[in-house]
């Protein structure tokens, strides 16, 4: 039964209209590109920021809140996943509370600037929150392969709605709350992003952890491609860091565990190359390489070599929960770049971080809730036609699957114009 009698009215508009025979939600949330937030920034108006977030943010909430209610029932009985949906409740009834307040008086304005780092600080622990609520429920019912699909679907639109909801109120609170920002920075967009600055913190960042647990680290050469101008480049520094923090403590693992009997370790080699449509960024390692069967396995939530952590209920590694690549693949895809690993067993693996550089075309991608969001967790697990299950065969069949329901899309926004 659907908690609509102590949601606000927003929310069980948009469940209704779900489930009703329009296959678009009464509120749909609008993605904003780099420039347009760049745009926003640069104009540093608290009262429009006030205005858009306020309409903003309880839709987005709204939207993932509802994508919870199709979860297995033995995911939603788990202790830690209440205690995320919880804190979803509250945040959501929060920012409703401004919903009709006035944006000229001052006072307003503070308090909502106090109630959004609120909603950030609840907010912190909740990829290992979550994580530890699948574990639990793994743990009590065991999973199998279509449970395994449903959690691999939902919680990559889970954490891409908390990312750009993060990126949205972060940059907020970055324009107009007390934080020193960087000079050169517009809340936490770079105009000028240095690309190479942001390579060399996080590789600073992964060799102290790799140091600290193997006592050595491979060392790092980098390379720009020739013709390549990296100025200009428009972009969040921190999600940047944050993607080649994870690529670089994975590299650095495998290649000290690989060559763990020899006295000195290959290099790691990165090489940035920004073209008309994408900056590239290339990181190669000789850590011995992943088996071709198991490269999918590396994007899936709860696949890790690394020991499972202990939680504590509060702040906890993520490593060892198999999150750190799914997770820096959505950073990339978040503003239409992308993350891809291609490895070589028996010698090393490449990784390529795909970026925007026309900053107009790096749009939000964000997950939206509808009939058919609701289908994706109703369908049954395909049996393939194959002798043999492979990663290309089944790749050909989501293709296809992928192209029918966009062709379907496409006779249905016709026939509704029409």
């Amino acid at each position: 039964m659907l908690r609509e009698a102590v949601l606000p009215k927003l929310f069980a508009q948009i469940i209704r209209k779900c489930h009703g025979r329009s296959q678009k939600p009464l509120y749909q949330p609008s993605p904003m590109s780099l420039s347009e937030l760049l745009s926003f920034g640069q104009k540093k108006c608290e009262k429009k920021s006030f205005q858009f977030l306020n309409d903003e943010i309880p839709i987005r909430l709204a939207h993932i809140m509802r994508e919870f209610e199709d979860l297995p029932k033995e995911l939603l009985t788990m202790k830690s996943v209440k205690l995320v949906r919880s804190w979803y409740d509250l945040s959501f009834k929060e920012v409703q509370s401004f919903a009709e307040k006035d944006p000229d008086d001052t006072k307003v304005l503070a308090e909502f600037s106090v109630a959004i780092q609120n909603i950030l600080n609840r907010h912190s622990y909740v990829v290992e929150t979550m994580a530890q609520g699948v574990i639990e429920m793994e743990d009590t019912y065991g999973m199998d392969d279509k449970i395994s699909e449903r959690i691999q679907y939902f919680l990559d639109r889970f954490y891409m709605n908390r990312i750009s909801i993060r990126m949205l109120l972060t940059q907020h609170a970055a324009l107009f709350g007390n934080i020193t920002n960087h000079p050169r920075r517009i809340g936490h967009i770079d105009p000028n992003c240095d690309v190479i600055e942001c390579v060399s913190n996080a590789f600073k960042a992964a060799r102290q952890i790799c140091e600290h647990y193997h006592m050595q680290a491979p060392e790092l050469d980098v390379i720009t491609a020739d013709g390549s101008k990296l100025s200009n480049f428009v972009y969040v520094p921190g999600h940047i860091e944050h993607i080649l923090f994870e690529v670089f403590k994975n590299a650095m693992r495998a290649v000290v565990e690989y060559h763990r009997d020899k006295l000195e370790l290959p290099k790691l080699q990165i090489i940035v190359a920004k073209g008309k449509q994408d900056l590239t960024i290339k990181l190669s390692d000789q850590g011995g390489g992943v088996p071709y069967q198991d490269q999918d396995k590396l994007f899936q939530y709860m696949y890790s070599t690394a020991p499972r952590p202990q939680y504590t209920g509060q702040e906890s590694p993520l490593a060892g929960y198999g999150y750190g690549l799914p997770l820096s693949r959505l950073y990339a895809r978040y503003f239409q770049g992308d993350l891809v690993v291609s490895s070589m067993e028996g010698h090393g693996t490449d990784v390529y971080l795909y970026l925007k550089v026309n900053s107009s075309e790096a749009n939000e991608c964000l997950p939206i809730y509808n009939t058919t969001t609701s289908r994706m967790y109703e369908a049954e697990k395909v049996v393939s036609d194959w002798s043999s299950s492979t990663n290309w065969n089944q790749s050909i069949r989501t293709y296809s699957t992928t192209a029918r329901k966009q062709t379907i899309g496409a006779e249905n926004r016709i026939q509704e114009v029409q």
